[in-house]
């Protein structure tokens, strides 16, 4: 059977084509000892992530694993989008990002931010979930010239649902990383991308299923929820929903991982007592304030013996 990836053809390491808020990149030396042991010891045949985001932990573990067939949904559908022509349209893709770049590159500093705005809005003007063909490979390049230019890389929604980060200040922003980009169509070959909720994702997984969550975070204060990528937001309701989603995963004997923030007030331990909590040092990027992007703790939770 075809599987997602080999890690013996692999000629390069694969990295996400996004940056993202709460991208697990920086973490990954962490899980790799947190993966479950039958992921490990080759009886994990499929694996799903129902938040796809920049896709971190599944770039990591299809590139150090044998897996059959890899699920990738999420409910922002210009991500998914995004995914489905790397993965369909990679050469027009790679084509209409590189126009991007030499334009945004040849530009004054106020003529970046003009054309940085004027790309956000006509971004804004339109709706990406049934694109398709020229339309939606023109989408997809907007999405990531936003996000490589944009303020930090943060992909935030305000309440209308519209793309709201500011132009960010890079001397020469990489807006065509044409050898990654190749590389992540490679690994996407055989991979199943869906617009969906987490709840349908998960309904009635195979044996030898491996579910990674990364939903929204919990913001760690009132003030904080600026980093939404959906207008419909993630509130303590719907994380207490995920928390039923995950112990049905585990009533059926399938291993979970789920990564959020660790908040003060104990949110987490409570929702998911019974199951291995741990904490590990990452370091937030978003913040306004530089001085306030300093270490802080991340909680992973998951329903098996190391």
């Amino acid at each position: 059977m075809e599987t997602v990836s080999s890690p013996r053809v692999q000629q390069m390491p694969v990295k996400p084509f996004l940056k993202w808020a709460g991208g697990k990149r920086q973490l990954l030396p962490y899980f790799r000892d947190l993966y479950p042991p039958a992921l490990k010891e080759g009886r994990i045949t499929h694996y799903y992530e129902p938040f796809a985001g920049s896709g971190a932990v599944f770039f990591d573990i299809v590139q150090r694993y044998n897996i059959q067939q890899a699920f990738l949904t999420d409910i922002n559908a210009d991500l998914v989008l995004t995914y489905r022509i790397i993965q369909r349209h990679t050469a027009a893709l790679i084509e209409a990002l590189w126009v991007h770049q030499k334009k945004y590159l040849a530009l004054s500093a106020a003529q970046r931010a003009a054309y940085f705005y004027a790309q956000r809005e006509l971004f804004n003007k339109q709706a990406g979930d049934k694109m398709t063909g020229a339309n939606g490979v023109a989408r997809a390049a907007q999405l990531i010239f936003l996000n490589r230019t944009c303020y930090n890389g943060l992909f935030r929604v305000n309440a209308s649902g519209a793309f709201n980060t500011p132009v960010g200040d890079y001397k020469k922003p990489v807006i065509c990383d044409e050898a990654n980009l190749l590389a992540v169509a490679q690994l996407l070959h055989n991979v199943r991308i869906r617009k969906m909720g987490y709840a349908a994702a998960l309904k009635q997984l195979p044996p030898g299923s491996f579910v990674y969550l990364d939903p929204p975070y919990r913001p760690l204060s009132q003030t904080a929820r600026f980093t939404a990528y959906d207008a419909a937001g993630f509130g303590d309701a719907e994380q207490a929903r995920l928390a039923q989603v995950c112990r049905n995963l585990d009533a059926q004997g399938l291993p979970f991982m789920l990564c959020n923030s660790a908040t003060a007030d104990g949110f987490f331990e409570k929702l998911y007592k019974g199951f291995t909590l741990q904490h590990l040092p990452a370091r937030r990027l978003i913040n306004a304030h530089a001085g306030k992007r300093g270490p802080v703790n991340e909680i992973v939770v998951t329903n098996y013996t190391l």
